[in-house]
Order: structure tokens, then sequence, then C-alpha cells
């Protein structure tokens, strides 16, 4: 049995979408820039899938950009923030992704921009009263809040209607990097007072390689690629038509299927949890698992003294696909920043990181508990 339970690093593509990828490379060559008939059909095929994906956003089509993926969409955010709109602070998380985080020290070297970190607890919750006090201290539009909605190693998720209270409140600019929820939790920016949220289609079953940016219309930042006028001048480069195409596609599915995928998943990681805590005397879950959560990974500190690397690696032989963080990092040989900022709780145990998708069934969660259980005994005896 071959298992994937690394949903959260990336989700296999929906056989929709390839379908409609690959009608649009067959037929939609043409360069969505020339303005003969190829042209304008592939360029009327990325229009409509924009309208389609601002719709499920509850935005207009001119407020979505399409990038290459979440890291290029949060990096133009920060950066579009500093330059352009006058931060001169970026509030932020120790938990947030690498994306986020090594932005806002490049812009702290490149601009002077300064960084507070808002304090969070050791189960990961973020305090909002620090982040109310943060803010208050210096209010005014020269402030970028960016949190993200639900952290892609332990699932801890932020109220995003609480911080765009409080960003408006305070005049702050409110930047969300949603890569993780976008498709499996209903997300509309607008709502929230949310200016900026950046996605990646490869997280809900789409391709990867695509993303997007959305930008409110009420702030308006300069281009980070330059040499076309692609994306209204936003991002210069011939646009991956079959990648939009597939965005959409595997948009409209996510959210067609959410509500059934949810309660699925949920059962299976419910399963799990109940499983491991029979199973493994000492073990322990990262992050707040039972609160406020995406259901989508589950961290997993194991007892000491296992080896976290030699567990990722019996568990790949026997046929289970696992992550010990974000896939992001991973061949790094550096422990995760994420379970690092949240302290002694968790301090010297290994853990590995379980993400689920719709997919995923009953017997390949026992399997997988069966195998662990046995890698668990076998090192600590």
């Amino acid at each position: 049995m071959r298992v994937y339970l690394d949903h959260a690093a990336t989700t296999p593509l929906r056989p929709e979408v390839a379908d409609a990828m690959l009608e649009v490379l067959r037929n939609d060559f043409g360069n969505p820039s020339s303005i003969h008939w190829h042209g304008r059909r592939a360029k009327t095929i990325i229009e409509g899938a924009r309208k389609k994906i601002a719709q499920h956003l509850g935005v207009t089509p001119g407020e979505i950009f399409f990038t290459s993926g979440g890291t290029e969409a949060d990096n133009l955010a920060l950066l579009g923030a500093v330059r352009d709109l006058g931060c001169t602070r970026i509030i932020t998380s120790a938990l947030e992704h690498h994306a986020v985080i090594h932005t806002a020290e490049y812009l702290q070297k490149q601009y002077g921009t300064i960084i507070e970190w808002v304090n969070h607890d050791e189960l990961g919750r973020i305090n909002y009263e620090h982040l109310d006090q943060l803010l208050a201290a210096a209010p005014g539009k020269n402030t970028l809040v960016s949190l993200m909605h639900a952290n892609n190693e332990i699932g801890n998720m932020t109220s995003l209607s609480t911080v765009g209270k409080l960003c408006r409140e305070h005049g702050a600019y409110f930047h969300s990097d949603t890569v993780q929820t976008i498709g499996h939790w209903p997300l509309f920016p607008k709502h929230n007072r949310i200016h900026f949220i950046a996605a990646s289609a490869h997280k809900f079953n789409g391709p990867k390689g695509i993303g997007l940016l959305f930008i409110d219309n009420s702030v308006q930042v300069k281009p980070m690629l330059h040499g076309g006028a692609q994306e209204r001048n936003m991002r210069g480069g011939t646009e991956n038509v079959a990648g939009i195409v597939g965005m959409a596609k595997a948009l409209e599915i996510a959210m067609a299927e959410m509500d059934t995928a949810k309660q699925h998943i949920i059962s299976l990681r419910n399963h799990m949890i109940d499983r491991l805590v029979k199973e493994l005397p000492g073990v322990m879950f990262i992050g707040d698992h039972l609160g406020k959560t995406n259901y989508i990974p589950l961290n997993v500190s194991l007892p000491k003294p296992v080896d976290g690397e030699m567990v990722l690696f019996n568990l790949d032989i026997a046929g289970v696909s696992a992550s010990g963080g974000s896939a992001c990092s991973s061949g790094s040989q550096v422990g995760s920043h994420v379970v690092k900022a949240l302290g002694s709780l968790v301090k010297d145990r290994a853990n590995v990181r379980f993400s689920f998708g719709a997919s995923n069934t009953l017997e390949e969660i026992d399997f997988t508990v069966d195998t662990l259980a046995g890698l668990v005994a076998k090192a600590k005896a």
C-alpha cells in the first residue's frame, strides 16, 4: 500500500482539471497579448477564469492578479506595502511562512522597515490583545499586518475578522497568506477588510506554478516584475493560460465539494488522533489541534528518544508519504521554525506532519498508525 498524507505540501491534480488544461494546451495556444483571433481567444479564456475565481471570493475581477504561486504573491504584497504604500512597519508572527518572514527581513535590510512580532502562546494561538497594543502604539497607515489564515505546519487558524477589525480601527493595512485555506474554507476578503491575500492552485488540487494575489481596489501597488504589460501592468510575462484555467476549474470543484470533503477529512483526522493516543503512550499534538484549527494537517510530536528523520525515512520505505514540517524547507537540515517558536512543550521531540485529502480512507489511516506505532516501538527498544 502507498499512502499519501502530505496534502499540505501539495495535492494531486484532479482529472477534471487536467482535462480542462489539456483542452487549452491543445487548442488555445495563442499569445493573449496578440490582437489576432488566436490571441483574443486566449485572452478571453483568461478573463473568463479570472471572473470565476473572483466570484468565488466575492471580489471584482480587476482585483485578481495571477502569479507563479503563493510565494510570489506574498513577496509582491509586502514589497508593495513598503515601497508603494509607505508602510514603515510590518507586524507579523514568528509562525508565518518563510515567504513572509524572509521577505520582511529583506525589507528591513533594504528599506529600514521595522518588524514587530505579535505574541502567541505555547499552542501557537495569536494574542489579539497584544496585536491591538502594537497597533495602538503607532496608529496610522504606516503599518502592514501580515498574518496567515492557517498555519501550514500546525494548522492553527487566525481570526481574519478580528484582525481585520483591529486593522481598520487603527488604520493599518492587512495581508493574509491564505494558501492553506482557499478551496477548503469559505473566504471573503472584502467582508474581513483584507487588503491582500495570496493563494496557490496546487494546494486545492490544481496545477503547480500558478497562484494569485488579491489586491483590494482601495490600494495601488507597482509591479515586481518588469518587461511586459500583462496583468494590467502588474506582472510582466506571457500568461500561463492553461495554469490559469486549471486553477479556476480546481477552485470551482473545491468550492462545490467543500462541505463533503471537510466532514470526511475531519472524520479521518479524529480517527487518527484517537488511534495514536491509544497506540503511542506519550504522544502529543503540536498546535491548537482541538481548537480553532484547519482540518487538513495534524502535527504529531513523538515520544523520546525517537529520531524524526529516521521515522520519516522508514515511513516512506513502508509506503507512507508524510512530512517533518513545511515542504518548502525540506532538505535544509534545519528544524521547523514554527515548532521551535512554540518552545518547551515540544522541545527536543521528533515530529511528523500528516496532512489529509478527500481521497484518503480509513484503511489508509489505520495502516499509517500501525506502521508508525511499530517504528516507534522499535526505536524505543
